[in-house]
């Protein structure tokens, strides 16, 4: 295993041990959530957890939990999330975060909003001192509305690009809408990019992340660093 998945397993290992019998979960989607995923499979397999409920964020989630025999639901039957996990494409100091690499950011969103913790899991690779170092932030859009967007992306300074698949085909999300992903350059004031993203119509969500995260769980291969905004 890599030294980046050794951190990644790490961090998604020690965010289980956040989690209790009998609580709801709510399952993030990515490369790092995969091994908390797997922890917790692990753990309600052995018994050391029981009664745990999940909210999958993405199909892809949704499939791994069920392959793993997790319990999942959904908000017809779930009201709130005691505990989301997931991972983030770039984190501020702040604990503010650019998500939507794997493309679930919609769901992820409403998964973290209705929940009463969020912990993320990362490697220390993902930290930055100003969101938009790193990684451009994913707004997904209406696909009856991609071109006006990107337009009107290009008029609050970003620069939007539409993501496509491996074989080049228009990249969709789980809601079958389109990602541009937007390059802000370095985002000194996340809060206003995040304002001028919500008030199109034709954008549905976007990748800023801000002011959710409770807890940041950063992996270095075997070693581990608990942040939270709680201390």
């Amino acid at each position: 295993m890599s030294g980046v998945n050794k951190s990644k397993q790490t961090a998604g290992k020690k965010a289980i041990d956040f989690i209790e019998s009998g609580m709801v979960i709510g399952l993030g989607t990515g490369s790092t959530f995969r091994f908390a995923l797997e922890e917790l499979g692990a753990r309600l397999k052995s018994g050391r957890l029981a009664n745990i409920t999940c909210v999958a964020s993405s199909l892809r989630t949704e499939r791994k939990a069920k392959n793993l025999g997790i319990t999942l639901s959904t908000f017809e039957h779930i009201k709130e999330i005691d505990v989301t996990i997931d991972g983030a494409d770039e984190v501020d100091q702040n604990l503010n975060l650019i998500k939507g690499g794997g493309g679930a950011m919609l769901r992820e969103k409403i998964l973290a909003q209705n929940s009463k913790r969020m912990i993320v899991i990362t490697d220390d690779s993902k930290i930055s001192r100003h969101l938009g170092e790193k990684w451009s932030v994913p707004v997904e859009v209406l696909p009856f509305a991609w071109q006006v967007e990107d337009l009107y992306l290009k008029s609050i300074g970003g620069k939007g690009q539409l993501r496509k698949t491996e074989k080049g085909q228009i990249y969709l999300t789980d809601q079958k809408n389109f990602v541009l992903d937007c390059n802000f350059g370095i985002i000194k004031d996340p809060e206003r990019i995040a304002l001028l993203l919500e008030k199109r119509a034709g954008i549905l969500g976007h990748g800023l992340f801000l002011h959710m995260a409770t807890d940041l769980i950063v992996g270095k291969e075997e070693n581990w660093r608990h942040i939270s905004v709680r201390s």
